[in-house]
């Protein structure tokens, strides 16, 4: 007998059928007992006339006979059951059958391995899981080629001093911080293309929105006018996998057809910033996010033009106003959750770009090999993960939304 999963048994009333799955609860009364076994697709209730039944979190296998009843979950119950232990098991250090988990976070990422089972967090994951498949599709279908770029590289020139350094056979050789350079050079080859994948970044900051190591959405297409362009493309991925989450169970986000865009010196004056401010700083993301919010019913704001001066040396300057940049950051419900641009293509203006930057040309003759053999007008954007599903769900603290976390303290679990 083949084994029929919780969702399926509706289909099964009257028949006798093989479940499996963990035990989630016990409820022990005179003469009856109720066990709610939780499987892959949710929970199902088992009556028992038997005075033993097997211990919470044990992985059982069960034959019984499906019946309706509205009360249980689902709207059926399996009666008659014969357990069979297929794993035992100690106590969990939680009880996952509370329908909140109220341990503190710190508690719920220690014992992550247990903790990861209750519903509640199962819901956030099938969710952001649903939202990197919406990411692919909604590229796919607007002709991308997804590529797996090297995440041990040999030069630490793309993003500062905040890279991890590893001995690599002897010699030094560092955690990508970005498939920047990467997907790029893939535009000479696909011309649209993107990436998942995790990035690296030694983070000094102990904040609840920074992690050391995180799942980066990447994209970029070439044969683009302006970063405008680049953004029409993220404006519909972001609305695929908003989609994506709301069939997961996160609703209520607010998407209007029109994300509002500001210019970067509009955004300061709105956000009460001066105006010779080179960068938003948090609280500045959350005024914009309620001016969003209040002005144009949108959880979503674009700030264009951010400064030169704050951007990659690889950042595409405005025509009109050099001293602005073609960049833009999405913020979402008062947070940065996409960087994106367009950037420079044309191997002299790299040079030059490299030189003002004060950066070793030679230590990225392979990355700039691309334009010195023809490249488009191109631009791209990178999503972090775990920062979409902290906004979605509601998380105060980016380590919710992230499977096992890493950050100045935390290298296990």
């Amino acid at each position: 007998m083949h084994r029929i999963l919780s969702s399926q048994l509706p289909q099964y009333i009257g028949e006798t059928v093989n479940v499996a799955g963990w035990v989630h609860r016990r409820r022990l009364l005179a003469k009856v007992a109720f066990v709610v076994l939780r499987d892959r697709e949710g929970l199902l209730q088992i009556v028992c006339r038997e005075p033993v039944v097997p211990a919470e979190e044990q992985v059982v296998a069960v034959t019984g006979r499906v019946v309706a009843n509205e009360a249980a979950p689902g709207g059926v119950e399996l009666v008659e059951p014969v357990f069979t232990v297929l794993g035992p098991a100690e106590p969990p250090p939680v009880e996952l059958f509370r329908p909140e988990l109220t341990a503190s976070l710190p508690v719920l990422l220690d014992h992550a391995a247990v903790t990861l089972r209750h519903p509640q967090r199962q819901k956030v994951f099938a969710a952001s899981a649903r939202a990197v498949g919406a990411f692919r599709r909604a590229l796919d279908e607007r002709g991308f080629t997804e590529v797996f770029t090297p995440k041990i590289v040999g030069s630490a020139t793309e993003s500062g001093a905040n890279v991890f350094e590893i001995d690599y056979f002897g010699a030094k050789a560092y955690l990508a911080q970005s498939p920047q350079f990467y997907k790029q050079t893939m535009v000479g080859v696909f011309e649209r293309v993107y990436e998942v994948g995790p990035v690296f970044r030694a983070e000094p900051h102990d904040t609840s929105r920074h992690l050391a190591t995180y799942t980066s959405l990447d994209a970029e297409l070439g044969f683009i006018q302006s970063h405008r362009d680049v953004m029409a493309v993220l404006t519909e991925v972001i609305r695929a996998m908003v989609g994506a989450v709301e069939a997961g169970g996160f609703g209520g986000i607010r998407l209007p057809d029109e994300v509002p865009v500001l210019h970067f010196r509009d955004a300061l004056r709105i956000a009460g910033a001066p105006e010779d401010e080179p960068d938003l700083a948090p609280e500045h993301e959350r005024a914009l996010g309620e001016w969003a919010a209040q002005r144009h019913g949108s959880d979503f704001v674009y700030v264009e033009g951010y400064p030169m001066r704050k951007r990659p040396f690889y950042t595409h300057p405005q025509p009109d106003e050099p001293r602005w940049s073609n960049s833009f950051d999405l913020l979402f419900r008062g947070l940065e959750l996409v960087t994106g641009g367009q950037r420079l293509h044309r191997h002299e203006d790299y040079l030059a770009a490299v030189r003002d930057s004060g950066q070793d040309a030679e230590a990225l003759e392979t990355y700039l090999e691309a334009f010195r053999h023809g490249m488009p007008p191109h631009g791209g954007f990178a999503i972090g993960l775990e920062r979409f599903m902290a906004r979605v769900t509601g998380a105060a603290n980016v380590r919710e939304t992230t499977l096992f976390p890493r950050d100045l303290h935390r290298v296990a679990p």
